[in-house]
């Protein structure tokens, strides 16, 4: 077993619950040693080269897109943060307004549009996959913006919005259904002093699959929760053959997808960061690019002049 896949395994059999890893004094030196780039060009040369490209996403590629993070300060919806809300314990208690929740995240992404960070992502990958090249995105986030750009070599950590799993058969689907049951028509609202709708369990998303009828849940990972080993084996071969890495609007503070890129650094692979402002994994990357990401990535990603498209 690869020292990825060893602390990978031992991460994910944590819960998932925004877990952050501290920095052990020889890490923290190293930290403050390292001084990564902001050379476009000579990123460009290492991009011109490269042959399977891993991109990871986190939420700060669609806050570009207008989609709110409910996390942090402000990021309530009634009077609730998404860690009080995403949790199995309060599907459990109130199903209901666990649906409302997600109802209205749902429903808020039918009018929001992949911005140029996910556009040039997507553009890169077919471009490249027909020079006999790779790129995969590998993303936290659940909004299916990247899919919705194009890009065909995805791999969501975290699920999707736009996919049920049954709590009763456990059948995984996707549905785009608006609103995803009638019960649950006009009802979301995000406003602190709106009652809850206490929608009855029968009336709730119900599974389609013959003589189930279960209880329909979002198919996303919850706090308490751990990443699909399935989804994670496939990360794993991918950033195993990787020789370059781009961390995208992600935060690599919350485990386990924050090692992710710091253990493909430490094979020798570049690694490039395209973020608002440095975070603590920064000066462990070959480069580090501050900025929106809708305005950094474009010209990172653009076709080289020594590109040959046939």
């Amino acid at each position: 077993m690869s020292l990825f896949q060893f602390t990978a395994r031992r991460l994910v059999s944590q819960a998932y619950c925004g877990l952050q890893a501290a920095a052990s004094k020889k890490q923290r030196f190293c930290l403050e040693m390292a001084r990564p780039s902001s050379n476009m060009a000579d990123f460009r040369e290492v991009f011109a080269k490269a042959k399977h490209i891993a991109i990871i996403t986190g939420a700060g590629v669609s806050a570009e897109s207008g989609v709110p993070t409910f996390r942090g300060a402000g990021g309530f919806w009634r009077k609730w943060q998404a860690q009080e809300l995403a949790t199995p314990e309060a599907f459990a208690r109130n199903p209901s307004r666990v649906w409302e929740f997600y109802h209205y995240r749902r429903e808020m992404m039918l009018s929001k549009h992949p911005n140029p960070a996910h556009i040039a992502i997507a553009e890169c990958e077919r471009r490249l996959s027909k020079q006999g090249r790779s790129v995969v995105v590998i993303t936290q986030n659940i909004d299916e913006l990247h899919r919705k750009a194009g890009t065909k070599h995805l791999l969501e950590i975290h699920g999707s919005l736009f996919k049920t799993r049954c709590t009763n058969c456990g059948n995984v689907a996707a549905n785009y259904k608006s609103p995803i049951c009638p019960a649950l028509a006009g009802k979301g609202a995000p406003d602190p002093g709106t009652e809850d709708a206490m929608i009855p369990v029968e009336d709730l998303p119900q599974c389609e699959e013959d003589g189930c009828n279960g209880l329909l849940r979002p198919h996303v990972v919850w706090f308490g929760e751990t990443l699909d080993p399935d989804i994670l084996t496939e990360v794993e071969k991918e950033l195993e053959i990787c020789d370059l890495c781009l961390v995208v609007g992600t935060s690599s503070v919350v485990y386990p997808a924050a090692m992710f890129a710091p253990q493909v650094s430490a094979r020798g692979v570049p690694v490039a960061e395209f973020n608002m402002e440095a975070t603590p994994a920064t000066n462990r990357f070959r480069f580090h690019f501050p900025g929106p990401c809708g305005t950094t990535l474009p010209p990172a990603l653009a076709r080289h002049q020594t590109e040959i498209i046939s």
